[in-house]
């Protein structure tokens, strides 16, 4: 599963798989207890495939930055907890994303990542390649 069917609903804690659509929204089942709730069409939703993390030159898509966690930590859990204090996790972030934009990136972001990267790694969903490279890596064995 990629990270296109992984959504952040606001309010919410934790991340949600799409499991399938209805007339007035979508049935959305918790990476963290399994429990599956409808989510309306009114209710603020992101699509991990479709966030990215400010940096000085551009935006960084979401996947980039947990493949570069994912590289750090040799594809195991952070090092630091979301819930570790300001200048931790700010250091830690820096080494994963040295030219982060620290005027619009908060810690509550960097929480955000760090907590989403290590649901997905719990989840055993490891794969942040996007499917356009998944695509191109097919086209080139063939």
């Amino acid at each position: 599963m990629g990270l296109e069917k992984i959504l952040s609903v606001a309010g919410k804690p934790g991340l949600y798989k799409l499991v399938t659509q209805t007339r007035t929204g979508f049935v959305a089942e918790s990476m963290l207890d399994g429990k599956r709730i409808t989510v309306s069409l009114r209710s603020s939703v992101s699509v991990l495939s479709e966030i990215a993390i400010y940096t000085l030159e551009e935006e960084v898509p979401l996947r980039e930055v947990f493949q570069k966690i994912q590289s750090k930590e040799n594809g195991g859990k952070t090092s630091v907890s979301h819930k570790d204090e300001k200048i931790k996790l700010e250091e830690y972030f820096f080494e994963v994303l040295p030219n982060y934009d620290e005027d619009r990136v908060y810690v509550s972001d960097i929480k955000k990542v760090i907590q989403w990267y290590n649901i997905l790694v719990d989840n055993e969903i490891t794969d942040f390649s996007s499917e356009e490279e998944d695509v191109e890596k097919t086209a080139k064995e063939e």
